[in-house]
């Protein structure tokens, strides 16, 4: 058999993957099914909206399941400075952002497989982010993000300001 007639083989998430990124730092919960009816692929819930600090474990985490990242989107009314690439892992993953408010985050792999990802603020509350959560990766989900963090109680905090940028790094909590 020749290499072309080998067949191609598709890297999926195996339904119902529960990892946690780091100890207090972030959850991840993904579920992927051949068919992909919903929306939204998973949900991210980081402790922080600090863009160097969190992308780095959800980044290892999916490609230990998918594969290498490429690139990442994300809404840039929602994080702190915002960088156009991060090295992780010796990789570069390219950033794009803007200010949509989709409360999503956007994983390409590859060329063309993109999973999208509820984020569910690092203000909410362990109840309602795993609620958030498990609505984000039901497999017939058709609800957008926001209406899942406002059917959750997990309201979408006001986006990030200039101030909110000093006082965090001043290491004050931030609103």
């Amino acid at each position: 058999m020749s290499h072309s007639d080998s067949p191609r083989v598709t890297k999926l998430l195996p339904d119902a993957v529960h990892e946690a990124i780091k100890p207090g730092a972030a959850f991840l919960r993904l579920e992927t099914r051949h068919d992909r009816q919903g929306i939204l692929d998973g949900a991210w819930w980081p402790r922080s909206r600090d863009v160097g600090a969190e992308l780095p474990g959800l980044i290892a985490a999916l490609t230990e399941h998918l594969g290498p990242v490429t690139r990442v989107g994300l809404d840039s009314s929602s994080w702190e400075e915002m960088p156009t690439r991060l090295i992780i892992d010796g990789r570069v993953v390219h950033i794009d952002s803007f200010p949509v408010g989709d409360d999503t985050v956007l994983i390409t792999r590859g060329d063309q497989d993109h999973f999208s990802l509820l984020v569910v603020p690092p203000h909410a509350t362990p109840d309602a982010a795993r609620a958030a959560m498990a609505k984000a990766v039901h497999a017939d989900n058709l609800t957008q993000a926001e209406q899942i963090l406002i059917d959750t109680g997990t309201d979408r905090a006001r986006p990030i300001t200039t101030e909110d940028s000093q006082t965090s790094r001043e290491g004050r909590d931030t609103p």
